[in-house]
């Protein structure tokens, strides 16, 4: 699979470390991961956004492993923030959990199903 990114002159540019669009050739396989949450597997949430964007992050890093897939076959990811409050902290955990890959993004400011939620990501890979 090859990925190329996509940032037309002719709209507003990519900030914050994401591409526009990301263009996926001669990909075999896709994966969609349902959103992901800041549960762990004894179903404990972590109190602050940094620990729960890390947890977050981790359950999609699990669920690509699962797929034999890594963090660099996203192609397009969705965060639902519970508050605009976290756009900063959110793109720093972006960056730390992807590095310099640059998946397409969208962030969305929402209420999320569980109040003691702060964030939700859903994404797309493929290989």
């Amino acid at each position: 699979m090859h990925t190329q990114e996509i940032n037309s002159a002719e709209a507003p540019q990519a900030a914050g470390g994401y591409s526009q669009a990301l263009e996926v050739k001669d990909a075999q396989r896709t994966l969609y991961i349902s959103g992901q949450i800041p549960v762990s597997n004894e179903g404990h949430v972590p109190e602050t956004f940094e620990e729960q964007a890390a947890m977050v992050w981790n359950n999609i890093k699990a669920q690509l492993k699962a797929a034999d897939m890594e963090m660099s076959n996203l192609v397009k990811v969705t965060i639902f923030l519970s508050d605009r409050k976290y756009t900063m902290p959110n793109r720093a955990a972006r960056a730390a959990a992807l590095g310099e890959h640059k998946a397409a993004l969208t962030v969305i400011i929402a209420g999320i199903f569980d109040e003691a939620w702060l964030l939700e990501i859903e994404a797309i890979a493929a290989a």
